[in-house]
């Protein structure tokens, strides 16, 4: 559609009176006739009475040189309407196999009559067609295979891929689909989790010797709310291929050794393999006479976090420093004396370094808290020397001040608690979550794939607070109408217009000129 931005620029056509009048006044000469030739007179005036216009061709062209320089003036544009508003809908392959899509399919079924695009939250992004959709609906295909991607980077890469376009996004609500960082989303996607159906599972976490003559197997228990762990301890077989004592809710357990190495393989659909853990978690203490308090609740707390450790728990306190060399996991050094080199180059080899507060101490009155645990830890005594090597802050005070951190060198790692355990610097000890704040650090390394008995689901408040807005929100809004300005191809015209016109001037006035 023409749409002039500057309509009074309009008014220049007024101009296009010019070159009429001015072929108008530019009337023919009469012609000279020689005294007594009475019989021109009559004919030569009814001549230039007789206005009329002449060299329409040249007239014509001046008239849109003018006409077409008005236009520019009026600065033209060609308006296209906006291409109808589409979007993309995507769903997790788990939900699309689901009988929960129910819940959902109304709403996409709106969407897809307004031509949103239905697709799969998978590789690539395919297609799903109205036949499958309708299949789907009456005729459930079988459970999709449990799938260990992550729905985060796949909506990052789905608005990436369809930028501008209102995305809505329905999954499920599964947590081990919801691994690593959440990643900022533009506000064209809206997302919506779906819980389903949600069976208790249990199955074999881990093995570990638990003594010469017998194992400790780790059971787990999936819900939806939680994941239960519990050990149970039986006797060690002597011979392999030997099936184990039956545990309850899991299918038969056999234990094999081969080449030295003991693993347990689980019958059944799933036939995983579970290596038997052998060797113990060795946890050195070493404290000084003033930090005699401090070394009991830690070793209180090592004891009580032992029985949810897979390993076993080799502790041995003691004032003596441990012997260079010595096979340790854990190094904890309650002492004002520096811990010696040789055992800070360990660290870069695998080893685990505790240390608490220097001996200046700060009093500073706050607390702090830990997720997921909800109570808050007071304390009374800060180190606030600041260490010169990067590290991490696992534990912050209120204040801002960290009360543990971490400085990670290959393997290993050394913590530094800016407190102590003794009541003048922390009530820390007094909290009954002092051993489970040490079993998250003592745990090994979680392994980076989910694990797919896991049956969590996660909250919808974590997603989105945008989970619930209307699927009309994107309809009402409408793309900006793109706008051609005309007024370079007018300007080229008027040119050419103008070329043409000095040509046929020059013509005509030739032609005259031999006619005189």
């Amino acid at each position: 559609m023409l749409t002039f931005l500057a309509p009074s620029g309009l008014l220049a056509l007024l101009g296009v009176a010019l070159p009429v009048a001015i072929h108008l006044w530019n009337r023919r000469p009469g012609r000279t006739v020689q005294v007594g030739s009475i019989r021109w007179l009559d004919a030569a005036n009814r001549r230039l009475r007789n206005l009329r216009l002449e060299q329409i061709a040249l007239l014509l062209l001046r008239i849109l040189v003018v006409a077409v320089l008005a236009l520019a003036l009026a600065n033209p544009i060609w308006r296209q309407p906006p291409p109808p508003r589409r979007g993309q809908v995507f769903i997790s392959p788990d939900l699309l196999t689901s009988a929960s899509v129910a819940a959902v399919r109304p709403t996409i079924d709106s969407l897809r009559r307004r031509g949103f695009v239905l697709r799969q939250l998978g590789p690539r992004f395919a297609r799903v067609s109205d036949t499958v959709w309708q299949r789907l609906a009456t005729q459930p295909a079988a459970a999709a295979a449990a799938a260990s991607y992550s729905f985060w980077p796949r909506v990052q890469q789905a608005a990436d891929s369809f930028p501008g376009q209102p995305l809505y996004v329905y999954t499920s609500a599964t947590l081990r689909h919801f691994q690593g960082r959440r990643p900022a989303l533009p506000a064209a996607v809206r997302w919506q989790t779906v819980p389903l159906p949600t069976p208790e599972t249990t199955w074999l976490r881990g093995a570990h010797l638990a003594a010469p003559d017998s194992l400790r197997l780790l059971i787990s228990r999936s819900t939806e709310d939680a994941v239960l762990t519990r050990a149970v301890t039986v006797a060690r077989p002597t011979q392999s291929a030997t099936e184990l004592p039956r545990v309850p809710g899991l299918p038969p357990l056999r234990y094999s050794s081969v080449a030295g190495r003991s693993f347990i393989q689980v019958e059944g659909p799933d036939s995983s393999r579970v290596p038997i853990l052998t060797e113990p978690l060795r946890v050195w203490l070493y404290h000084d006479a003033d930090h005699t308090l401090d070394a009991r609740y830690v070793a209180a707390a090592l004891r009580a976090a032992a029985l949810g450790l897979g390993p076993r728990l080799e502790l041995t306190v003691s004032t003596r420093p441990p012997q260079a060399g010595a096979p340790l996991h854990w190094l904890f050094w309650l002492a004002d004396a520096p811990v010696p080199a040789a055992w800070q180059q360990h660290v870069a080899r695998g080893l685990q370094l505790w240390q608490d507060a220097r001996p200046a101490g700060v009093a500073q009155s706050t607390s702090f808290t830990v997720a997921p645990y909800t109570a808050s830890y007071a304390i009374t005594r800060l180190d606030t020397v600041a260490d010169q090597s990067k590290t991490d802050i696992l534990w912050q005070a209120a204040n801002g001040r960290p009360v543990l951190s971490r400085r990670v060198a290959g393997p290993g790692a050394a913590y530094r608690l800016h407190t102590r355990l003794h009541p003048a610097w922390s009530r820390l000890a007094d909290s009954p979550d002092l051993p489970f704040l040490l079993l998250d650090l003592l745990q090994p390394a979680r392994p980076a794939a989910p694990d797919p008995h896991d049956q969590r689901q996660l909250a919808p408040c974590q997603i989105t607070g945008r989970a619930t807005v209307a699927p009309t929100s994107f309809g009402n809004r409408r793309s900006a109408p793109t706008d051609t300005d005309l007024r370079i191809w007018l300007v080229v015209a008027a040119a050419v217009l103008w070329g043409l016109e000095r040509v046929v001037a020059t013509r005509t006035f030739a032609a005259k000129v031999q006619s005189a």
